[in-house]
C-alpha cells in the first residue's frame, strides 16, 4: 500500500499499536516478557507499539491470543463494546447491516487488509472481507503461524496459496477451504492480481497457554 493511501485512511486506525500496549501494561506484561513468551524480539513488540511498524496477520494473532483479547477489541478501540448474553429484557442492538463504507478496517504488514463484515464483536469469532496484495503473505519471513481455532475460507478473485504442514493447495476464484487453525500454516498471493477473500475464523480465542 502506498503512503499516499496509507493517509487516506481513518486516523483510528492508525492506533493499533497503543492500543496493543496500553492490554499489555493491563496485563502487567513487559515488552521482554511478552516478546519471550512470542519468540519475538523486544524491540519488534516495541515497533509495533509505537506505530513504527505494522504486525504481520501471524504477530496480530499471536499477540492477542497471548492478552486473551478480542481481535475486534484491537480493531475498533474505544468503539468496541463487550458482547453481552442475549435475554428477553436486553433491549435491540444496532441493526445487522453493515454497508462496505462502515466496515472497520486495518491494514497489517506484508500487503495483508482486513475489514470486519459484522456490525460490532461477536466472541470467540472473527469474520472478514481479506485482501492480499501482490506479493502479500500472512508472515513475512515465510515460517508457519498457528493458533487456536477453526478457519474457513472462500476465494472471490485472484490466486490464494496456503500452505499447512507439509501440504500446500492453489486456490482460485470460486474454491473454498476448512482447517484446523491449530496446524501450522500461511497464506500467500501467488497471483499477479490482489487476493479478495471471505474469511472466517471460530474459537481462536481459547487459551493458548493450555495446547501451543
Amino acid at each position: 500500500m502506498s503512503d499516499a493511501h496509507a493517509r487516506d485512511l481513518p486516523a483510528e486506525l492508525d492506533g493499533i499499536g497503543e492500543r496493543l500496549r496500553e492490554e499489555r501494561v493491563k496485563a502487567g506484561i513487559s515488552q521482554r516478557e511478552l516478546a519471550r513468551r512470542l519468540g519475538l524480539s523486544a524491540s519488534l513488540i516495541s515497533q509495533l507499539e509505537s506505530g513504527l511498524s505494522k504486525p504481520s496477520v501471524g504477530t496480530l494473532y499471536a499477540i492477542v491470543t497471548e492478552l486473551d483479547l478480542s481481535l475486534d477489541r484491537i480493531i475498533r478501540g474505544e468503539d468496541f463494546a463487550e458482547p453481552v448474553a442475549p435475554s428477553d429484557t436486553t433491549p435491540l442492538g444496532p441493526a445487522p447491516l453493515v454497508h462496505p463504507e462502515d466496515r472497520q478496517v486495518i491494514d497489517l504488514a506484508s500487503g495483508v487488509r482486513w475489514e470486519e463484515l459484522t456490525g460490532e464483536g461477536e466472541e470467540g469469532i472473527d469474520f472478514l472481507f481479506a485482501t492480499y496484495e501482490v506479493g502479500g503473505t500472512s508472515t513475512p519471513d515465510q515460517s508457519l503461524m498457528r493458533h487456536h481455532g477453526r478457519e474457513y475460507g472462500y476465494i472471490i478473485s485472484g490466486q490464494l496459496g496456503i500452505q499447512i504442514g507439509f501440504q500446500d493447495y492453489e486456490l482460485d476464484p470460486g474454491d473454498s477451504i476448512a482447517f484446523d487453525s491449530t496446524e501450522p500454516h500461511r497464506l500467500y498471493n501467488r497471483g499477479d492480481v490482489p487476493v479478495q477473500a471471505i474469511w472466517f475464523v471460530v474459537g481462536r480465542a481459547a487459551d493458548s497457554r493450555t495446547g501451543d
